[in-house]
């Protein structure tokens, strides 16, 4: 299997287990704030653990499609995909700590999960300009 794909593979992967990970915490949260189905307000610190896996559902969404098309016109090494996906990993994991604990500390991790996806965005693009040009 290349590298490439197998990077994809892992990288889609983990941040499908991290969401999943982010629901278990919204429903522990609706459990522990007694917000019950199918409301989704009545805490804020319920609100923050909702908002948070929305936001990382909406990132998804960018994420997949870029990781996978960046594997497969990559124009660059496997480890940098790697490392793009590695911090967007981190990146949602400091959004969750950051929002959670105070909605203004979020910056800082949406901005290292945001800036990733925008990355391989521009290696897709790159990457299918450069396919064109050869083909």
């Amino acid at each position: 299997m290349p590298e490439n794909t197998l990077v994809a593979i892992t990288i889609t992967v983990l941040a499908l287990l991290q969401f999943v990970v982010f629901g278990i915490l919204v429903g522990r949260a609706r459990g522990l704030y007694n917000v019950q189905a199918p409301a989704v307000t009545g805490n804020e610190v319920f609100e923050r653990y909702f908002r948070v896996q929305m936001n990382t559902l909406e990132q998804l969404v960018l994420l997949l499609p870029a990781l996978w098309i960046a594997a497969v016109y990559a124009f660059v090494a496997y480890y940098w995909i790697a490392l793009i996906g590695a911090l967007y990993l981190i990146g949602r994991t400091l959004y969750l700590r950051g929002y959670v604990a105070d909605p203004k500390k979020r910056g800082p991790g949406y901005a290292m999960s945001a800036l990733p996806v925008m990355v391989l965005i521009v290696i897709d693009l790159i990457g299918v300009i450069i396919h064109w040009i050869r083909a």
